[in-house]
């Protein structure tokens, strides 16, 4: 599963963002990596979110692998949609 996630808030993926987004992804079985131009990284992981520089406006592909797949991109998407919380 593939998915375009386009991030809202004003900060970007800072650590607070990037430590709930991981935590999340985290909480699902599915393998999920994130692509931000040419690069990449491990969603569940801080330091591969953070490392990837995401600001306000940028689009993530989030590819998402295994058995609860569905769940986890619905999941994501809403945190990304719902700007983690801070606006």
């Amino acid at each position: 599963m593939e998915l375009n996630l386009q991030i809202k808030n004003q900060a970007g993926l800072h650590a607070r963002p990037a430590a709930m987004f991981a935590q999340k992804a985290s909480s699902f079985k599915s393998n999920i990596l994130i692509f931000k131009e040419g690069k990449n990284g491990n969603a569940k992981s801080i330091i591969s979110i953070m490392g990837l520089g995401v600001k306000k406006g940028d689009t993530l592909l989030v590819k998402i692998d295994g058995p609860d797949a569905a769940e986890a991109g619905a999941a994501l998407k809403k945190l990304v949609d719902d700007k983690f919380g801070e606006e």
